[in-house]
């Protein structure tokens, strides 16, 4: 498989393209993005959905751009997909002639169940495990949803609204809009019906973003934001009553403005009809569908255990996982349990912690935990809801200190000070225990409020660090 390889997506709306580098077997980062409005449906939803010539030109020259873009790269593979405007233009044929013949880009033309399974495939795979949920994705010309159950993606519906057929079909009677989604979300079969949507597509995330905006959120990042319906309801409700030149006071992006009325209309109906209670929003969708199934093939998953995030931050920032600190990390852990009562639902995230703590030294041995903590905050993206990466980034931030790690800025999304001083401070310990590198097989023992290290008794340097190390709670620490 190519190193790197560009994925665009041709919609009604807009055109959008994604540069993924694979690190290695099983991991990969998204190293660019890039978008153009096309309007390739724009005017044709109202004349029998053919493409104009404006927006065939204006196809070809995004193209060219893309092109451009991504041999700076040095992509070794393009993919493209073309969804709702190209599956209804009777003249899409003119347009990927086109494209094949003066760029030597195919385009694969794909109907609304395959844009459906591709948005699920990237959600199921890439935000944290949500056992049962409905995807929705509202593009320009269709909305696409896929029902996934027990992490396995079982059926898939594509609807005929989307924010531009609805601009164009209803250019002069707006108040009828409502009536036609309604009668349209009646095609969703029963068995659709989820506590758990995943918004994926421009209208979704632009609301997510708002939300974000107008609550101060405290971790600036869209993928994997989740709110409950019930509390933003009256928001999105009042974006579909607002005129258009009060989109601003809803915090929505002016790129999105011609478009977001029709967008919230759709998701609050289908939303309703689906009787969901939890928003979980996406940042990825079909481009990274594409991606996967072509990465992933022929299982479509990723392998048990195994977190793209992580392992992409592995190979790009530490060439080798310190096992050693792992394996102490985890016994001392288990070790103190009757002193730091932490649920074993922590554990995990320490052992995160343990494997990405100095990821930061490639920017720096001074501050390197600091350093290792923001990159964690900013690349750990797949796989992990924001209350976990941001505790994973605040156990390796405070370094075994008192004061935790960019506290008052996230305590939104994290535990106990305490917890966190725990936590962090067993992988300190972790740590210390390995700094002349010898990999000493150590064993850990707490007898009478004192922690026993059995093996350590050559560890010079760790002992003289030891006394240094700040605990959670009074115990001692003795070396057998």
């Amino acid at each position: 498989m190519a190193k790197r390889t560009a994925v665009i997506d041709l919609g009604s709306n807009s055109m959008r393209m994604a540069i993924f580098e694979r690190t290695s077997r099983w991991a990969f980062f998204i190293l660019g993005e890039y978008k153009m409005k096309v309007r390739l449906g724009e005017g044709g939803y109202g004349s029998n959905n053919e493409i104009s010539a404006q927006s065939l030109q204006k196809a070809y020259e995004a193209f060219s751009e893309f092109k451009n873009i991504a041999k700076s790269y040095k992509c070794g593979k393009i993919l493209c997909v073309g969804t709702s405007a190209l599956r209804d233009a009777p003249n899409s044929s003119e347009l990927i002639s086109l494209i094949r013949k003066k760029l030597d880009i195919g385009i694969k033309v794909i109907d609304g169940k395959k844009e459906a399974t591709y948005g699920a495939i990237a959600a199921n795979n890439l935000l944290s495990p949500i056992k049962e949920a409905v995807t929705i994705d509202i593009g320009g010309g269709s909305t696409e949803l896929a029902r996934i159950s027990n992490s396995k993606i079982i059926d898939t519906i594509s609807l005929d609204i989307g924010t531009v057929r609805l601009k164009e079909l209803f250019a002069k009677n707006k108040s009828e809009i409502s009536t036609f989604v309604q009668n349209i979300s009646k095609q969703i079969p029963p068995h659709f019906k989820s506590q758990n949507i995943i918004a994926i597509g421009g209208s979704l995330r632009a609301i997510s973003t708002a939300i974000i905006t107008k609550t101060n959120y405290p971790l600036n990042t869209l993928h994997g934001f989740s709110y409950k319906l019930s509390d933003q309801k009256n928001f999105i409700q009042s974006i579909i009553n607002a005129d258009y030149d009060d989109l601003n006071k809803f915090l929505i992006k002016k790129d999105r403005h011609d478009t977001i009325r029709e967008g919230a209309q759709i998701f609050l109906t289908i939303a309703n009809a689906l009787e969901a209670k939890t928003v979980h929003t996406s940042g990825v969708g079909v481009r990274e569908g594409v991606f996967l199934s072509d990465f992933l093939r022929p299982s479509l998953k990723f392998p048990q255990n195994l977190n793209p995030s992580v392992k992409s931050l592995q190979d790009r920032f530490m060439p080798t996982a310190n096992k050693n600190i792992i394996r102490y990390a985890k016994e001392i852990f288990l070790a103190l349990a009757p002193i730091h009562e932490l649920n074993e639902s922590y554990l995990e995230h320490l052992l995160t912690a343990a494997r990405l703590f100095n990821i930061g030294q490639e920017i720096g041995f001074y501050g390197d935990h600091q350093n290792s903590a923001y990159l964690v905050l900013n690349g750990l993206n797949f796989g992990f809801t924001h209350e976990q990466k941001t505790l994973i980034a605040a156990i390796i931030g405070t370094n075994g200190k008192k004061t935790v790690y960019e506290y008052e800025r996230y305590k939104a999304l994290l535990p106990k000070q305490e917890h966190v001083r725990w936590l962090s401070f067993i992988l300190t310990l972790a740590k210390i225990l390995d700094l002349n590198c010898s990999g000493t097989k150590l064993k850990f023992e707490l007898i009478a409020h004192t922690l026993q290290i059995y093996g350590a008794k050559n560890l010079i340097i760790s002992k003289e660090e030891i006394k240094k190390l700040a605990k959670p709670e009074l115990f001692a620490i003795c070396f057998a």
